[in-house]
């Protein structure tokens, strides 16, 4: 099989020294993809973090024909390089790991003559015959020298809901779901959900107080499974390889003549 893997993070400029980004290192994703390299499947490597896949592997070099690792740093990145790779039209799967920015910084303001924020009402004010308002502070250094800035946040595109729509993609597709504070019935409703949403095969969901020990791997076949974190990419890479194997069967099947009854 040949194989995309998204890991990291994204990073969403505020200006050109700045920017909102998350926690995450990419060490899942490298794992998954340093797993399929051992079963011996082409891999291509989407990741913000690189230097996570030396870390883990143990070979003392990768070959380049069977492995390849694309760097990205910020959204606009990472989305044309997974346009790029997955319109090419040569992948069996899209394992997408990536902690993908939800939204993205579309303007920098600070309060305009006579405006001001109440926190207690939640409301801009402004002094009396003035209508509030907000000068722009946008930048290549956005300066520091006002007491308050606001960051107006955009909703970024779902990267993940393009695979299938705008790109085109019918192999076997992985989505990843990480939610915070909820019970295991409301992780496993939220996962389903947001697997049908965006037509993946498989979702990987757990919480952020548990991410460093398990995960929810499924449907398999019809259920939800808690699988370590020590065995995520070998379980995830089992139901992937059957997915794909069922996936080219089933033409097979379709073009074999029925038999007909005596």
């Amino acid at each position: 099989m040949n194989l995309l893997v998204t890991a990291g993070n994204t990073q969403a400029p505020i200006d050109k020294v700045r920017c909102l980004t998350n926690i995450f290192t990419g060490r899942t994703g490298a794992a998954i993809a340093l797993e399929a390299y051992r079963r011996g499947h082409g891999v291509t490597l989407l990741t913000s973090h690189p230097e996570a896949l030396n870390d883990l592997k143990k070979e003392s070099e990768l070959d380049e024909a069977r492995c390849r690792t694309l760097s990205y740093r910020v959204f606009d990145d990472l989305d044309r390089l997974m346009a790029q790779e997955i319109r090419g039209g040569r992948l069996d799967a899209v394992i997408h790991c990536a902690a993908v920015s939800d939204y993205l910084p579309a303007g920098v303001y600070s309060a305009g003559q006579g405006t001001h924020f109440d926190a207690k009402s939640l409301s801009w004010q402004a002094e009396s015959g003035q209508t509030p308002g907000l000068v722009d502070r946008a930048a290549g250094k956005v300066k520091s020298d006002e007491p308050e800035l606001w960051l107006r946040l955009a909703r970024a595109p779902k990267l993940v809901d393009k695979i299938r729509t705008d790109w085109g993609f019918r192999g076997v597709l992985v989505k990843f779901k990480l939610e915070v504070g909820v019970s295991d019935e409301q992780l496993l409703e939220i996962a389903e959900k947001s697997r049908r949403h965006s037509a993946a095969d498989f979702m990987v969901a757990n919480t952020l107080e548990d991410a460093a020990h398990w995960a929810y791997l499924g449907p398999l076949p019809s259920s939800y499974e808690k699988v370590s974190r020590r065995d995520l990419a070998e379980r995830l890479l089992d139901a992937v390889e059957s997915k794909s194997e069922r996936n080219l069967e089933e033409p097979q099947r379709r073009k074999e003549p029925q038999s007909k009854d005596k």
